[in-house]
């Protein structure tokens, strides 16, 4: 663990408007972090900035539509940080596929993630300095019954991250990932199953803010949970696929 300094820098984070989201924001400005939250609703994001107890700004995006993507990096500005939390989900089988379900989960948690690095990226590589935070999920570990769109993309932004972490590990731009289980928010609401080690928001929050105190790439949490996912990576298929689905 290294003694990374984050008070004072300036973090935009994208997908702050509800959920592990808007706790990150709480909790990276009680440290003493200048944050920009973004999301679709403005009514929500300025009902945050004026809680938030450190200085603290909102601009409006939709990760789904590049001319908004391009808009809002413009006014953002400079940042020392991206933390990149939008996301949508729906669960369905595909023996009940819902193709704008399983598009919108997509261009959301993938696409979006895509658009708004395509804008940031080569302003932090220019300047050999920043920080990228990804959201993903235990669920990206390997296929699941019942996730089509979801595991998918999650699994994509997984990918991701570990390829930009590769490419850069050796610069001056750091890139993690934080993959947590399920989070109590409007998107598990839907869920009609029981979720094993359920967080709060706010205790998923403190996990993805310690990760970024080191110079750890990845983490999965909770940790007991995470091990189901992290090793079920090495089960054969046959095996696999009996346990989980």
């Amino acid at each position: 663990m290294s003694d990374i300094k984050l008070s004072g820098k300036r973090y935009w984070l994208v997908g702050a408007s509800d959920g592990l989201g808007k706790a990150l924001a709480q909790v990276l400005s009680r440290a003493g972090i200048e944050v920009v939250v973004s999301a679709r609703s403005q009514d929500k994001l300025a009902a945050l900035v004026d809680e938030l107890p450190g200085k603290a700004s909102y601009q409006t995006i939709d990760v789904t539509d590049d001319a908004s993507v391009k808009t809002a990096v413009e006014a953002v500005g400079d940042i020392d940080g991206l933390i990149l939390l939008a996301g949508t989900y729906t669960p369905f089988s595909a023996r009940e596929w819902n193709a704008e379900q399983g598009i919108a989960m997509a261009d959301v948690n993938f696409t979006g993630f895509m658009r708004v690095l395509g804008q940031v990226m080569p302003q932090f590589v220019a300047k050999d300095s920043g920080h990228v935070v990804i959201t993903s999920s235990l669920a990206a570990f390997r296929g699941l019954p019942g996730s089509i769109g979801y595991t998918a993309s999650k699994a994509a932004t997984m990918s991701l991250a570990e390829s930009m972490h590769a490419d850069l590990r050796k610069t001056g731009v750091r890139v993690q990932v934080a993959n947590p289980g399920f989070i109590k928010t409007q998107l598990t609401d839907k869920n009609d199953f029981k979720m094993p080690f359920i967080m709060e928001p706010d205790t998923a929050a403190r996990e993805v803010f310690e990760l970024m105190l080191t110079d750890s790439f990845k983490k999965s949490f909770p940790t007991l949970y995470s091990l189901l996912f992290r090793g079920a990576q090495f089960l054969p298929d046959w095996l696999y696929y009996r346990i989980f689905a």
